[in-house]
């Protein structure tokens, strides 16, 4: 491995084809080890950077680090200036799926919330498999996170310890409400399907196409690294392609991942199936937000420090 932790490629570093600088290597690599013992030696101490993501079994900071850009790199000289790392922060907090397919920004309409206070509550937390607390709030998982809908406030809250924080996802909090008015007492039929194979399957096309590109570039030729990350957001193993996952959003929504991993010879391949009663519980355009933010959610899952 030529490509070091922090980024640098050392493939095109004349340093590296005269022979004079060994690379580092990924952090998870075995060019890693050597690179921080032969530091200690010369130098007395390691690379903060690659002893850091070496420690936190990280292969590299800028796309496997959600602390990315982290003191080590801030307080160093090098590898990168504070103008880049500016830009990769900026850019990392404005990083949202909460877009629609034109690139305008998602909003809750207020009629949602209308809707949804002139429903029974019962009746609403029976057909979409929720908690009713009280009056005029449900609580609902999303994948591993707790929720709580709040009505009477008009607002989306995630569970954090003893506390619960309002949410600033405005396309979880529309996922969310869709699903309440929407989802029907309706169970499982357990055949999984394509979204060409639903009665809408004519909206997936064009910018409706379910945008697979980021996994494919991110797990294509990392199927430990998907593994980890299905994990971290309670996926449950399924014996198919190289790798597969089924999630759960909602309590009635599963969704499924399917990743062949690439070669040489081959490209990989992602398929991402539904059961094929999701159209009860979502209409088109709310599959689509939602194959959206659990991809979102796939490639920005943090990785477990072992």
């Amino acid at each position: 491995m030529v490509t070091a932790a922090c980024g640098i490629d050392c493939r095109v570093c004349r340093l590296f084809m005269l022979g004079v600088c060994s690379p580092c290597g990924a952090g998870t690599s075995r060019e890693a080890e050597e690179k921080i013992a032969a530091q200690k030696q010369l130098l007395g101490a390691p690379c903060p950077v690659l002893a850091c993501a070496r420690m936190n079994h990280t292969a590299y900071c800028l796309r496997d680090c959600l602390s990315f850009p982290c003191d080590n790199f801030a307080s160093g000289p090098y590898p990168f200036s504070k103008g880049f790392l500016s830009m990769q922060q900026r850019r990392r907090d404005a990083a949202s799926p909460g877009k629609t397919p034109t690139g305008g920004s998602v909003e809750v309409p207020k009629e949602h919330w209308e809707t949804l206070a002139r429903m029974d509550i019962s009746s609403v937390c029976q057909s979409g498999a929720v908690l009713r607390e009280d009056s005029g709030r449900i609580r609902m998982p999303f994948l591993q996170e707790e929720l709580r809908i709040d009505i009477s406030r008009r607002g989306v809250f995630q569970k954090s310890g003893k506390t619960w924080n309002r949410i600033q996802d405005p396309l979880l909090a529309l996922l969310c409400l869709v699903y309440l008015i929407d989802a029907q007492d309706v169970p499982l039929k357990g055949r999984m399907v394509g979204v060409n194979e639903l009665k809408t399957g004519h909206f997936f096309q064009g910018p409706h196409a379910l945008d697979t590109k980021p996994l494919l570039r991110r797990f294509g030729m990392d199927l430990d690294g998907f593994r980890k990350a299905a994990a971290i957001l309670g996926g449950v193993s399924m014996d198919l392609g190289d790798a597969a996952y089924a999630f759960r959003p909602f309590p009635r929504v599963p969704v499924y991942y399917l990743l062949w991993e690439g070669d040489a010879e081959f490209s990989p391949r992602l398929s991402v199936l539904f059961d094929e009663t999701v159209e009860a519980h979502l209409p088109a355009d709310a599959i689509w937000g939602l194959v959206n933010l659990v991809s979102h959610r796939l490639l920005t899952a943090g990785i477990p420090i072992v």
